[in-house]
């Protein structure tokens, strides 16, 4: 059994290439959408986790305290 749709077999081994790479776009794509929009709404800024690589010394101030975290996981 083939499917074939313009002389292209989805189930031989190129269309699963395909069919993954289709797949992993489409997952790629929604998962900048859902950063873009988590950031958007306020939810998570990721600029400050950016600059981890920038000040990652001993004396840095710290980014997010284990507090803050407990009370977010109570709501």
């Amino acid at each position: 059994m083939s499917l074939e749709i313009y002389g292209f077999d989805f189930l031989s081994l190129k269309g699963a290439y395909f069919l993954s790479i289709v797949f992993l776009v489409f997952w790629l794509y929604s998962y900048i959408f859902y950063l873009y929009r988590a950031q958007s709404r306020g939810k998570v800024d990721y600029e400050k986790y950016g600059k981890l690589a920038l000040h990652d010394s001993l004396d840095d101030e710290i980014i997010e305290s284990c507090e803050n975290e407990n009370i977010k996981l109570k709501r």
